[in-house]
């Protein structure tokens, strides 16, 4: 469907969902972005609710500012999926040992390796430039500077909340492996350290929000922000790379070598600032829960714990900055959805999935997530459907 537009203070709000039903105090923080001095363009997505700072599933493109609190404190956060050449008929009909495998290799929760994960010891992953990759967290804010070895450990896990693992199939058949996770505790402690930061520059003391402060082109504060901010989104990468390979690796010794093999990973971003230019002008372009989609990148689009997933490709819709939503989106805080939903219905809406059914995640119940069919029809203009997946096993910490 074409966007809808609502006005904003300095630029238009183009939505691609009817405003009526968005919060109103997510419509009132996308007004506040709207309206900051810097702003360029701002569209919002299906999948929009009310979040921390920003809008999540909002894209907020400025010129010469960004503002981290809009990226938000899990820099990088995004998807990886790989297609196997497994099938759904290979799979055991008891799938519990499968995901005590995965498990096990891959800590969940607030758990770490023991020992740090040698990648090169690691089959089939192809990442490359460890060295310098490490060398450069000597660069990073002196604040996370004794954060090296609590870093090093956190690579190639999970952590928790709306993150995961899963196996799934899609609709031919083929078994795929999808995982959702970020920059861990050193994105986080980074993106603090800049939130607070900002806050304080003088030129953010007249905001309606403090948390759209910004940093502005030019000056100490935005090069060090770009520094860590991009570092973040290169570890969160790596982490997905990581905890992928060890999940092929757990499917591949299940399975044999020879009748498991792997594609070309997909992997993007949903939480990051990109340097972009459109009509000739350079910008820096937040996506805050979403995905990038220019024309022919490959991206991922899940639901929730039983609902699917959805393997697009941009259709390079410059309107919505080259975007699409990075999910279905929640329709309920995680507090109500405690309060409504039992035990009984997240063994009900997950009937079929080989998933943790007990009260530490019934936050993440399907029934506290957007229709995910509703959200990919509303961007039709924005991507089109690659593959549509369903789970078999969910792994959540």
């Amino acid at each position: 469907m074409p966007y809808r537009t609502l006005e904003g203070g300095r630029v238009p709000i183009r939505m691609w969902t009817d405003p009526a039903t968005v919060e109103d105090v997510a419509l009132e923080q996308l007004r506040n972005v709207s309206a900051l001095p810097w702003i360029e363009g701002l569209a919002v997505m299906p999948d929009v609710h009310y979040g921390k700072g920003a809008t999540v599933g909002s894209v907020i493109a400025m010129r010469d500012a960004v503002s981290p609190a809009a990226v938000g404190v899990d820099i990088g956060c995004g998807m990886t999926a790989v297609r196997s050449t497994l099938t759904a008929e290979d799979m055991p009909d008891d799938l519990g040992l499968l995901r005590s495998r995965l498990e096990k290799a891959i800590p969940v929760g607030r758990h770490a390796h023991k020992e740090p994960v040698d990648p090169s010891a690691l089959p089939g992953l192809k990442e490359r430039g460890w060295y310098a990759f490490w060398k450069a967290f000597d660069d990073l804010h002196p604040a996370v500077r004794g954060r090296f070895g609590r870093a090093r450990g956190q690579l190639g896990t999970l952590g928790g909340g709306n993150h995961f693992i899963e196996v799934c199939a899609d609709d031919e058949g083929a078994i795929w492996v999808v995982l959702h996770s970020g920059s861990r505790n050193i994105g986080k402690e980074l993106a603090e350290h800049h939130v607070e930061a900002a806050r304080k520059l003088p030129h953010n003391q007249d905001l309606p929000d403090k948390d759209l402060a910004v940093f502005l082109a030019g000056t100490d504060q935005m090069e060090d922000y770009r520094r860590d901010l991009f570092w973040a989104q290169e570890y969160a990468r790596r982490n997905r790379a990581v905890m992928l390979a060890l999940a092929q690796n757990v499917l591949t010794r299940y399975f044999g070598a020879k009748r498991c093999k792997w594609d070309e990973l997909i992997s993007c971003h949903h939480n990051y600032v990109a340097e972009e230019v459109y009509d000739g002008t350079e910008l820096l372009v937040t996506r805050k829960g979403a995905i990038r989609a220019g024309a022919g990148d490959l991206g991922i689009i899940p639901g929730s714990m039983a609902t699917g997933t959805y393997i697009v490709r941009g259709l390079g819709n410059e309107s919505a900055f080259n975007s699409a939503s990075h999910g279905a989106g929640r329709k309920m805080s995680r507090n109500k959805a405690r309060k409504a939903f039992t035990l009984e219905d997240l063994a009900e809406q997950t009937r079929g999935v080989e998933c943790r059914k007990d009260g530490g995640v019934l936050d993440e119940i399907p029934g506290a997530y957007k229709d995910l069919e509703t959200v990919i029809e509303a961007q039709s203009d924005l991507v089109e459907v690659v593959a549509h997946l369903r789970q078999l096993i969910c792994v959540k910490g």
